[in-house]
């Protein structure tokens, strides 16, 4: 198959699926030996439940936020002629050997396993190497130059790479958008129109932008030599309404010269207070990676003093993200607890094989949890009732759809010590997810409505996550967990769903994954949701879904797909991971399919491929971040999805077939 992850030739994958398939297991001990796998993977995934009574697994994406460490260590502590001090260097040295244990042979780095070398994350990788010291004459520098310079140079990078590099003079300030802290105080909420990660990271990069408190890459070093020769550097553009915007830019350089300083003032007050406003009940603005480092820039940048109890919790929420050990440096992009939580308790739950002492402290946890604050989501549910979970351990202002639904699956086996205090949360929950209904039917992750299209034309949108659209496979899940919890099919909340589903699926048969790579996630969900929404009209599209991932299944009975999907806007296979796999098999049994060979030998491939511990090995990202931008590899996946497939086939302690739906 090749590099796992690239993208492979449409005639190596009909050879794959051509190939000679394994031997099927013997009938009388299939049996045996999927209770078997499911009993070791269960124990293993109770193992891993903290006293308190929560899952958090590893959450790790690619080298960029290693990169980024080292610029913000070069904002914070600039060198003197001695160099940093001592604390300093050394983890900047750590930063640095992390980045280079993951270049690529062709001197390159990428953003998901196994992918290309892609330019904006080689670019960081370079510029922060050279900031540590390495010399242009290194040779994994000399690697790094010539795939560089082929993909394009740094011109080519996206404009969060150019824009940090300007913060520091590696790159003319003039060639990046500005950001101004004036959208703060524009009319008719436009800060809302983004994506609630966005403004999360905009507002406090405006700050950084406009206090112009440039800082300065140590003596002598400069970037010069990964500027590809003879291409003029311009501003990014994105299709012919990106004129507009460009012109608009050019106007909010102006006014940053010469514009009112009293308005100025205003919008940096404002954006101050909306940053510090957004970092109470939380761990860090947005308990994300990137918007608590612009957080920490911009409170440097506004005057705060080291010892501010602001900018050091800013510095000790960040700092908390770090994985470091004497032979590892690494970097989480934010925290999942109540994810890793709910989809555990979900899937040893209907596996039966949690006992209820375990369950109890679960549901009592994650009702420690609920989020009963008004965050950004009320701007547009101005009365709608706050009830819901966020991803992380605290994150009062964004609170979202995806994991609010899991915990209400959850809480389908999980029972808290206080029944009557879990029923409030239970109905704040429903009713606010009923709330956040997209007028298009579907369901997005923080916000509603979310999706003002012209805003991907704006030059900084080339993170392509402006947005915060409806998804299929949020819009699924949500409909499997308010028709388990008792919503029925003629509910205007589920028809919403379902017709948003029918609407969306794919020529093919697939779904969008927005959240997980890709289809095979899109799919198994908006499978899962019309299953249990009891979509009458919906049968024809079931089973296309179904024929499709039969279709895309490996000859080893495994599935696998590639972060690469993204890119081509169509499926590319990879190997099988057993998260796919689990998907894909939950995705036949939601169209009715348990007895096929897929089904059989997808069985089969979980089982001979289970580790004696009840682990599977699992390299590739089959998580999304930012799609074409950002991958995520949630380590827990491989423990329960498998789990929860196998429950669904019977192997656990109630068969599905007698479980009620709704």
């Amino acid at each position: 198959m090749g590099t796992f992850g690239q993208m492979i030739p449409e005639a190596e994958v009909r050879k794959l699926r051509k190939a000679p398939r394994p031997a099927t297991v013997e009938t009388e001990s299939v049996s045996a030996r999927l209770q078997d796998a499911l009993a070791r993977s269960s124990r293993l995934l109770l193992t891993l439940q903290k006293p308190e009574g929560y899952w958090s697994g590893e959450l790790t994406a690619d080298s960029t936020l290693e990169s980024d460490y080292v610029l913000l260590q070069l904002w914070l502590h600039q060198p003197d002629g001695q160099g940093w001090n001592p604390p300093t260097r050394a983890r900047i040295d750590k930063a640095c050997s992390a980045v280079l244990d993951r270049q690529l042979p062709n001197g390159g780095w990428s953003i998901y396993a196994g992918g290309p070398a892609e330019i904006s994350a080689s670019v960081k990788a370079y510029a922060a190497l050279k900031i540590a010291g390495y010399e242009a004459s290194h040779p994994a520098m000399i690697r790094a130059r010539h795939s560089i310079l082929k993909l394009g140079g740094i011109q080519a990078a996206n404009s969060y790479t150019k824009i940090n590099l300007s913060l520091f003079g590696l790159y003319p300030r003039r060639y990046v958008p500005s950001v101004p802290p004036e959208i703060t105080l524009l009319p008719g909420d436009v800060l809302y129109q983004m994506s609630s990660w966005s403004r999360a990271i905009l507002v406090p990069l405006s700050i950084v932008q406009a206090a112009g408190h440039e800082r300065y890459a140590p003596d002598g070093v400069a970037l010069d030599e990964i500027f590809l020769p003879d291409v003029k550097l311009k501003m990014p553009s994105r299709e012919r309404l990106s004129v507009f915007f460009l012109h608009l830019d050019r106007v909010i350089k102006l006014w940053e010269r010469r514009g009112s300083k009293d308005v100025r003032s205003a919008a940096l007050r404002e954006s101050e207070h909306w940053v510090i406003d957004r970092t109470r009940y939380t761990d860090g603005l947005g308990a994300i990676y990137p918007a608590m480092m612009y957080t920490i820039m911009a409170l440097d940048s506004l005057g705060y003093a080291d010892d501010h109890p602001d900018l050091v919790e800013a510095i000790g929420q960040f700092d908390n993200l770090l994985i470091e050990t004497t032979d590892r440096f690494q970097f989480q992009p934010c925290y999942s607890p109540v994810w890793d939580s709910a989809l555990s308790v979900y899937a040893l739950g209907e596996a039966g094989t949690l006992s209820q002492t375990e369950l109890t402290r679960a549901a009592d946890w994650l009702l420690t949890k609920e989020v009963r604050r008004k965050g950004d989501w009320s701007v547009k549910r101005p009365n709608l009732e706050p009830g819901g979970w966020a991803f992380e351990f605290a994150n009062e202002y964004y609170p979202d759809i995806d994991d609010t639904a899991q915990v209400l699956l959850a809480f389908l086996h999980a029972k808290a010590s206080d029944a009557e205090k879990q029923a409030r949360a239970t109905r704040r929950a429903i009713n606010w997810i009923i709330g956040m209904q997209g007028s298009d039917g579907g369901w997005a992750a923080f916000d509603v409505d979310n999706n003002w299209q012209i805003l991907n034309k704006i030059p900084f949108a080339d993170h392509n996550a402006m947005l915060d659209p409806s998804c299929p496979d949020i819009t699924g899940r949500v409909l499997e967990a308010l028709a388990r919890h008792g919503l029925g099919q003629y509910d205007p909340a589920i028809q919403g769903g379902v017709r948003y589903l029918l609407g969306s699926q794919e020529q093919d048969g697939s779904w969008y994954g927005r959240w997980g790579v890709n289809y095979v996630y899109g799919t198994f969900l908006a499978l899962r949701g019309l299953r249990a929404a009891r979509a009458a009209a919906a049968g024809p599209a079931i089973q296309q879904a179904a024929q499709w991932l039969r279709s895309v299944q490996n000859a080893d009975g495994g599935w696998g797909e590639s972060c690469a999907s993204y890119e081509t806007n169509r499926f590319v296979a990879a190997p099988s991971t057993a998260s796919q796999t689990a998907w894909a098999l939950l995705g036949l049994h939601a169209a009715g399919d348990t007895s096929s060979s897929a089904a059989r030998r997808s069985l089969e491939w979980l089982v001979e491929r289970q580790l004696p511990n009840g682990d599977w090995a699992e390299e590739l990202m089959t998580g999304t971040g930012f799609p074409r931008a950002f991958y995520l590899q949630y380590h827990l996946y491989r423990h329960y999805f498998p789990v929860l497939a196998l429950a669904m086939f019977g192997v656990g302690k109630t068969p599905v077939e007698n479980r009620p739906v709704a």
